[in-house]
């Protein structure tokens, strides 16, 4: 009987972090230095980055990493942050770059779902699992 080998293609980290620091996630300068620091955690190679802010608080953005992507969208007002962290590749480290990013932008608490993406299990079907947990998060010091 042939062995099913059984791959995956990619981490995505879909990240809801509450009660971050409002001037932290309305710095625009301080949100892409953030990520760009969180993507070098990651083990990651930075293709380009765009990031924007919208008056008066919100900040978007995007680093195409030649492994995905790492986006964020905030939104000051209610100290909410929404991050979206998808690598590929055997030696990324995308839970690294959570991690780091949630810590720096101060969040009280995450909720993180993770979906392990690309699943073959040798028959060319594609497939993705889910894990959802939450975590209360420790204030920077």
């Amino acid at each position: 009987m042939e062995k099913l080998e059984h791959s995956t293609l990619g981490e995505h980290y879909i990240v809801e972090a509450s009660g971050c620091d409002p001037e932290v996630i309305g710095n625009i300068q301080r949100v892409q230095e953030i990520l760009l620091k969180a993507a070098e955690k990651a083990r990651v190679t930075i293709w380009t980055t765009s990031f924007h802010r919208f008056p008066p608080n919100g900040v978007s953005g995007v680093i195409v990493i030649a492994e995905s992507h790492i986006s964020i969208h905030t939104w000051p007002e209610v100290g909410y942050a929404a991050l979206d962290i998808y690598t590929c590749g055997d030696n990324t480290l995308p839970q690294a770059a959570m991690d780091y990013a949630v810590k720096e932008f101060g969040a009280k608490h995450v909720h993180i779902t993770e979906i392990t993406r690309g699943i073959d299990d040798g028959d060319g079907i594609f497939y993705h699992t889910i894990t959802t947990w939450e975590e209360a998060t420790k204030e920077k010091s």
